[in-house]
């Protein structure tokens, strides 16, 4: 590791950390129904939604009704997004005249967008409209993060309210989450990622002359169009030279905004966050970075401030960041010290592993970004995760793979996190023989059984999924690096599904009918059947009567409880995934030193 390196990681977390208080209690006073600031401007637009939508801030749902919303929300949206695909090939602002996305890749992705993973199967410059882009792709940017801080509010007025029989209006939740703070936010984003050079623009695609003529080797088709098949069963090349350059445009900042807030992580372009159009300056990646963290880590204060206790907020907050640094201590590690097989030939290690990595972001900055991405539920990338060392790429499928919870997604992230501490209440409990408690609840068998679905049901489409994969020839098909590293891109591939992230080992290909389906029934039981369980416990919590705290009531905002807390999540991750990553990223690394 470098200074350099340490310097700049250690601003970033600087940085964050001072937005958390600031940001946290405005998104508390929003929840809460206070004036925000932005009431006399944004007022009388949410009045205007409640009209459409035929509700009122007063009109409270139980916990059935508010889970039936939001599934409903979600399955309207998926039909939506579906025909918006499959038909844009006829619908406006399609300037290339981009047809149809095919059934598959059109529920898949369709799917990705509505429960905010964003898993890309394709290019998004040479597949999707502008149309597309901004009516389909971005609108559930913002709907989808959305839901998952409804959720998250829900679930906290299951702590706050007693013998209560409804657990706020999701409609209303929904609305204030995009107004108040995901539009504001992405606003400001948007013009600062314009200043760095972002594109934002509807002109068509513009061809531009090289400044020197490109020789390069294109596949060979003859006169109608087929390939060349050599003696040797594969297609012949001819030389080609390149004259001018096609440059992608489109209204790209505006979603990229959002992407980063909202922890979607969709790219405007196929190479995503690693496009200069996308992701110009060092100055716009550390902006994007701190998109990536900056609700999930405040949403931690607003917690404690709506729950009328800061330092619970704070104890969660501590947990994230003692899981985050180790992790990506050793990402940055495992990249800083390079490939020993390079070494092994004579060539100098002090460079580290450049390899799928942008040369004006060095490796401080791709791992720091590996780790946030997965870390929160954002899957974008400003590298590439499949060219990491064993290690460095193991980092982040580790973080993926332990549920997503240090940070995670705006809003699932934290529900995730209050899932595994009442695991965390309910074991301390049974240790010294007591009825468990949280927050002045007791935690008793409806609850566990709720949280074992959330912590259980990711875990299975993860690997099933994999294990699936690995028997089929289909999913075989789209490895392209057979052994350790191939078991390692398809494990990747169905975490990050499972765990709604949309990260990939790049070299997998899965846009096929097999990965597409497989993928999308993965993405689509990882967040709907995790956010129905997180509503039931919501229900049951406000239900009950409120528990005075006593001598033997474990404090839930001290050191023991935060690093038990930290534990139990690492022994739950090690427990479910230790075997396949034996198989996977373990076993490579052990290969560079036969």
């Amino acid at each position: 590791m470098t200074t350099n390196g340490l310097t700049q990681i250690g601003l970033f977390i600087v940085v964050l950390l001072a937005f958390v208080k600031p940001l946290g209690s405005y998104m508390a006073t929003v929840y809460e129904g206070k004036s925000s600031g932005l009431n006399l401007i944004l007022g009388p637009i949410e009045r205007l939604i409640y009209r459409m939508l035929g509700t009122r801030p007063e009109d409270e749902m139980s916990w059935k009704a508010y889970a039936g919303a939001a599934i409903l929300f979600k399955f309207c949206f998926v039909l939506l997004l579906y025909l918006i695909l499959r038909f844009q090939g006829i619908l406006p602002l399609n300037p290339q005249g981009f047809p149809g996305v095919s059934p598959d890749l059109a529920f898949n992705a369709a799917v990705s967008f509505i429960t905010n993973t964003n898993w890309q199967s394709y290019g998004g410059e040479s597949t999707m409209s502008y149309l597309t882009q901004m009516t389909g792709l971005a609108v559930q940017n913002f709907v989808s993060a959305a839901e998952g801080m409804a959720v998250l509010v829900a679930l906290i007025r299951g702590f706050t309210r007693r013998t209560a029989k409804t657990i706020g209006n999701f409609w209303v939740d929904l609305t204030r989450s995009v107004l108040y703070i995901l539009l504001p936010l992405s606003l400001v984003m948007a013009v600062f990622l314009v200043s760095q050079g972002v594109v934002q623009s509807f002109s068509p695609y513009k061809n531009v002359p090289l400044l020197q003529t490109i020789g390069y080797e294109r596949p060979r088709v003859d006169a109608d169009g087929k390939p060349v098949i050599g003696a040797d069963g594969k297609q012949l090349t001819e030389p080609a030279k390149a004259f001018e350059q096609t440059l992608p445009l489109g209204p790209a900042a505006s979603q990229i905004a959002i992407k980063q807030l909202g922890t979607n992580g969709g790219g405007f372009f196929n190479a995503n966050s690693a496009h200069p159009f996308e992701n110009p300056t060092p100055l716009s990646d550390l902006l994007e970075m701190l998109a990536i963290l900056l609700i999930p880590a405040a949403l931690c204060y607003t917690f404690g401030k709506m729950v009328g206790d800061t330092r619970q907020g704070w104890a969660l907050l501590v947990v994230m960041g003692i899981l985050f640094v180790p992790f990506l201590t050793v990402c940055y590690t495992a990249e800083q010290a390079g490939n020993p097989l390079f070494t092994a030939i004579g060539v100098d290690p002090a460079a580290g592993n450049m390899e799928g990595k942008e040369v004006r972001f060095g490796i401080a900055n791709s791992a720091l970004w590996a780790a946030a991405t997965t870390a929160a539920s954002n899957g974008s990338v400003n590298a590439m995760h499949d060219s990491f060392s064993p290690l460095g790429g193991m980092m982040p499928m580790v973080l993926i793979q332990l549920g997503e919870v240090v940070f995670g997604g705006v809003g699932s992230g934290l529900y995730g996190m209050l899932a595994f501490a009442m695991v965390a209440v309910f074991i301390s409990g049974l240790m010294v023989g007591r009825t468990p408690e949280y927050l002045g609840k007791k935690i008793e068998a409806f609850e566990m059984k709720m949280v074992a679905l959330v912590i259980l049901i990711p875990a299975v489409c993860v690997l099933l999924g994999t294990a699936v994969a690995s028997v089929t020839a289909s999913g075989v098909a789209g490895v392209s690096n057979p052994g350790p590293h191939g078991f390692s891109q398809m494990l990747y591939a169905f975490s990050s599904a499972g765990n709604n992230n949309g990260s990939a080992f790049g070299g997998l290909s899965t846009n096929t009918p097999f990965y597409n389906t497989s993928l999308g029934i993965a993405m689509l039981f990882g967040r709907c059947w995790v956010m129905v369980p997180i509503i039931a416990i919501a229900g049951s919590l406000a239900a009950k009567k409120y528990v005075n705290p006593s001598a033997g009531t474990l404090p839930t905002h001290a050191p023991l409880f935060v690093f038990f807390l930290a534990g139990i999540i690492i022994i739950v991750g090690a427990l479910t995934f230790l075997p396949s990553l034996a198989l996977g990223p373990i076993a490579e690394h052990l290969m560079l030193y036969k």
